[in-house]
C-alpha cells in the first residue's frame, strides 16, 4: 500500500532542496567547460582558455542551481509528484 502525502498549502510550496543535484550542477558545470576549454587549448595552441573554461562552468553551475532551487512551483512540478 502506498503512503500519501497530506495536501499543502498552495501558498507555502517551495522546491525541495537536493544537495546532491546542486553539487552535480557545480561539478559538471566545471567538468564540461574545463574541458571545452583544454580542447581549446590544444587546438589553439594556447594556455588560458582552461582556466576561463573552469571558471565560467562554476559561473554557470551557480546560475543551474538557483534557478533551479528559485524557481516557483507550477504545473510541470505538480504533474511529477503524481507520478
Amino acid at each position: 500500500m502506498s503512503q500519501q502525502k497530506p495536501p499543502s498549502a498552495p501558498g507555502n510550496e517551495t522546491p525541495a532542496g537536493d544537495p546532491w543535484r546542486a553539487f552535480g550542477y557545480l561539478v559538471s558545470g566545471v567538468g564540461f567547460y574545463g574541458l571545452l576549454g583544454w580542447l581549446a587549448d590544444r587546438w589553439l595552441g594556447t594556455s588560458f582558455l582552461v582556466a576561463l573554461g573552469i571558471v565560467l562552468g562554476a559561473g554557470f553551475g551557480l546560475y543551474l542551481t538557483f534557478a533551479r532551487f528559485t524557481r516557483p512551483p507550477g504545473k510541470g512540478s505538480e504533474q511529477q509528484e503524481k507520478n
